[in-house]
């Protein structure tokens, strides 16, 4: 087991660094939540000009795999051998697949460099929660969750415009060249600022737990990104994939058992707290990314806007997410209680969703938008409340791993949400659209129910109102999914233990595991 030095902390230097090393922090999250948003603007144009449009969807899904496949993997290698290295070691394959891919000639060059640049990407997310989880205690994070939540708002709101300028003005390539002045920036900064208790492990690297769940998890994406598109939900391709990614999972737990410096520690999951709110992350991010993919869809398909401006018609969502992560965070901070909010924003999620499920094309934008932030103050409860209860669960020594399975379990989460939210929208809209347009209509979303602005002003006037009422259908059936599957979050949410939050004075309680160790103290200065 790997020895942690514990440095005594400068009183009067602590909080001016901790800020300049969040700063560091924020801004390598928010490169590994706006690639893909920026990205996917500059498809068309990438496209175009390197062809193959065959493989456009490699491009998202090769980053996808390599990212989730590295997840888990990168916060073991941090508890091993320490934070700080593993997390500039994760930034620095980033920026390479970042320079690679602005670089690519063909298709082909493109979807490589793109898993590359996914391989470092597994490491960032990981990296700053687990170096926040080591700098600050439990019951003083709270107050920094608006900072965390504001760069997720920023990024989904910021990503399609950032995209759309940067393509416009500079050329695609430049889509990736971005990252590379701010997270040089990010890299220097943590260099010199971050200094984190140094970690030495003689134990090797369990490399058949690596390779298991490296397969276990390309098998699961492969399916909810394949499934109902490239292949049929009963073809053979799919049922193998199936089957490996079962055996695969059931072999890398089987042997997680035996390894003896696992992967994935079981014993984490003994934790209740940390397994409930692995099961919460879960189900936030399936109903998050199937929101945000259907409700710019709706409001440009049936309410007419702009699809220039789609980041901005998250904005009612994003911002009372926003609001809600903030105050939740200080009273977090302030009261060490926290079992309210994911018992409430799993309510407020229900009925968001709900809400949502009951839009027609005669609802207004006004009424939608605030369906948007009931959503939004539900998840404002769960998003950093879910990671902090985990981090709070789990001793010191596996902050990693709780860090990287509990943003697994989202990244799994969205992926299946995706998935099947939008198989049952393109079964309705197909369905729809031939009950309303008959044979025209089942030709005009024969290849897919999802159409372009551009596509759209093309129809017929027929075809267009009946495209808009059976977007609305498709949006009620996967939001209504989505209220549905919000209650299991609510289930999880009312058996979570208040624990208290572990503080950063020497009499900090315990976790809801045995003897879960006290906040690491660090020195950063």
């Amino acid at each position: 087991m790997a020895d942690t030095q514990t440095v005594e902390t400068k009183p009067d230097k602590q909080p001016k660094s901790v800020r300049v090393v969040l700063l560091a922090l924020m801004i390598t999250m928010m490169l590994a939540m706006l690639d893909n948003m920026i990205v996917g603007t500059a498809m068309p144009t990438i496209v175009g000009e390197l062809g193959g449009l065959e493989h456009l969807s490699w491009v998202v899904t090769a980053y996808t795999l390599a990212t989730a496949a590295a997840t888990p993997i990168w916060g073991k290698l941090g508890d091993m051998y320490g934070r700080k290295a593993t997390f500039m070691t994760s930034i620095v394959i980033f920026l390479i697949g970042s320079a690679l891919s602005g670089m690519a000639q063909n298709m082909g060059e493109l979807i490589g460099f793109r898993a590359v640049q996914g391989l470092g990407a597994g490491g960032l997310m990981v990296g700053v929660m687990a170096i926040i989880g080591d700098l600050i205690p439990p019951r003083e994070r709270g107050k920094y969750q608006g900072m965390m939540a504001g760069v997720m708002a920023l990024a989904m709101i910021g990503g399609p415009l950032v995209g759309g300028t940067i393509t416009d003005n500079w050329g695609w390539r430049w889509s990736f060249y971005i990252n590379l002045p701010l997270g040089v920036f990010a890299l220097g900064l943590i260099s010199v600022v971050l200094h984190l208790p140094k970690k030495r492990s003689k134990a090797g690297i369990d490399y058949l737990g690596v390779v298991l769940l490296t397969v276990g998890i390309t098998s699961i994406v492969l399916v909810t990104t394949w499934g109902g598109t490239q292949y049929a939900w009963t073809s053979a391709r799919i049922m193998e994939l199936i089957g490996i990614g079962v055996a695969a999972l059931i072999g890398f737990v089987f042997w997680q058992t035996k390894a003896s410096e696992p992967v994935v520690p079981l014993h984490i999951f003994r934790s209740r707290n940390f397994t409930l709110m692995s099961i919460i992350g879960f189900i936030t991010g399936f109903v998050m990314f199937g929101a945000t993919l259907f409700l710019p869809l709706y409001q440009q398909s049936v309410q007419g806007a702009s699809a220039t401006n789609s980041g901005l018609l998250l904005l009612p969502m994003l911002g009372a997410m926003l609001v809600t992560s903030m105050v939740a965070g200080r009273v977090t901070t302030n009261t060490g209680k926290y079992k309210v909010f994911p018992v409430v924003g799993s309510v407020l999620m229900i009925i968001g969703l709900y809400l949502l499920s009951t839009m027609d094309t005669g609802t207004s934008r006004f009424m939608s938008g605030v369906f948007m932030a009931v959503v939004g103050l539900g998840m404002g409860c769960l998003m950093q409340i879910t990671m902090l209860v985990a981090q709070n669960s789990v001793e010191m020594r596996d902050m990693g791993v709780a860090s990287s399975s509990t943003t697994l379990f989202r990244t799994l989460g969205s992926s299946f949400g995706v998935a099947i939210m939008g198989a049952l929208f393109n079964n309705r809209v197909q369905h729809v659209m031939a009950e309303r347009a008959g044979s025209l209509g089942s030709k005009i979303t024969e290849k897919s129910a999802q159409l372009d602005a551009k596509s759209l002003e093309k129809l017929p006037a027929v075809a267009r109102e009946a495209y808009q009422h059976a977007v609305s259908a498709g949006t009620h059936t996967a939001f209504l999914l989505g209220s549905i599957v919000a209650i299991g979050a609510l289930i999880a949410a009312v058996f979570v233990k208040e624990v208290a939050l572990r503080g950063a004075g020497p009499a900090a309680p315990k976790s809801d595991q045995e003897d879960a160790a006290p906040a690491a103290v660090v020195e950063a200065v």
